[in-house]
């Protein structure tokens, strides 16, 4: 049995669509993605397992948590009621476009519930999206109003300036206005990961190399259990930090994962990428010829291609099929 050790610092995703489809966006998050939200039900068996785990402070996130407004603040009392800390609460601000008197009542009916701080997204990724007006906006409110927020990132505030406030904006219109390169230049301030949807970026940007580059004595991949910002999504699944679409119940997590059960979680525990190439080859699987950017990007296609499998026998469940789907839509 794996067992993942003390949870220290999480996030909860209360959902997976949101009304972005942003580049970078590790969860591949999209207005098409699973719809729901988390369940009252499902609220209260995180919490429960959170606490048994050790995890004192989450934040929340999603997807766009505030698409579901009755539900979020269900989120927030519910961890309250369990005595666990919330940091923050993630939003890319969509909501902010509403009349000011609205956006007042519902940050004071959250601030009441024991919410006290937002992270709002600022960048132009999210500009594509969301005009950068209402993340302005909102941060004005929350300073009449008493929230605590920050804004992810204040940086490109300046850069975005410049653009029309009211109004999304195309790639055309951010290469022409703020740089040809703002993509790249975007994912280097950000420190990306290139996981999830942003493995686009590296394929447009990236040097690739052959399979063989990545495969000699590769490590296992033991930060699969950290317990440093993971999250748990609406479905009471565990995801590691950086290597999303790798899912496990979070009650295994915390009470002791069984050996053998997850194929290609133990192969990439154990033996890393190359362990988990020699898994994907017994199913079928051939490296294509130009290659690939990083054990990280070889290890996304191998993982799309098991998950593929997954539908004939169930023998991936801890693959998600519709996160690598997702990551692969909405680039262009």
């Amino acid at each position: 049995m794996l067992n993942a050790g003390t949870l220290t610092h999480g996030g909860i995703m209360l959902n997976y669509q949101c009304n972005a489809a942003c580049r970078h966006c590790l969860y591949s998050c999209s207005p098409t993605r699973n719809p729901g939200y988390v369940s009252e039900d499902s609220m209260e068996k995180i919490c429960r397992l959170l606490s048994k785990g050790g995890c004192c402070s989450v934040h929340i996130g999603g997807g766009e948590p505030f698409l579901d407004f009755e539900g979020l603040l269900m989120a927030v009392r519910k961890l309250r009621q369990a005595g666990i800390k919330l940091e923050y609460i993630e939003t890319n601000a969509f909501w902010a476009a509403e009349a000011e008197d609205k956006q007042e009542v519902l940050l004071k009916r959250l601030m009441a519930e024991g919410a006290s701080c937002l992270c709002i997204s600022l960048d132009p990724f999210h500009a594509e999206h969301v005009p950068y007006g209402a993340p302005v906006a909102l941060a004005q409110l929350c300073e009449t109003t008493g929230m605590d927020y920050f804004l992810w990132k204040g940086d490109f505030l300046s850069s975005l300036s410049m653009l029309d406030a009211n109004k999304t904006h195309s790639r055309s219109e951010l290469e022409k206005n703020i740089s040809e390169k703002y993509i790249h230049n975007t994912a280097m301030v950000y420190g990306i990961e290139y996981g999830g949807r942003a493995v686009n970026i590296e394929k447009e940007y990236a040097t690739f190399f052959p399979v063989e580059n990545f495969t000699g004595g590769s490590a296992p991949c033991k930060r699969l259990l950290s317990t440093m910002h993971f999250h748990v999504d609406m479905n009471c699944n565990f995801i590691p930090p950086r290597c999303t679409g790798i899912i496990i119940p979070l009650s295994e997590v915390v009470d002791g994962i069984p050996d053998e059960k997850y194929p290609a979680f133990n192969a990439l525990y154990s033996g890393g990428v190359s362990a988990l190439l020699n898994l994907a080859a017994e199913n079928g699987f051939s490296p294509v010829k130009s290659g690939y950017s990083s054990a990280c990007n070889l290890c996304f296609h191998l993982r799309h291609f098991l998950s593929g499998k997954d539908s004939e026998a169930k023998k991936f469940s801890e693959l998600d099929k519709n996160h690598y789907e997702e990551a692969l839509r909405y680039y262009s």
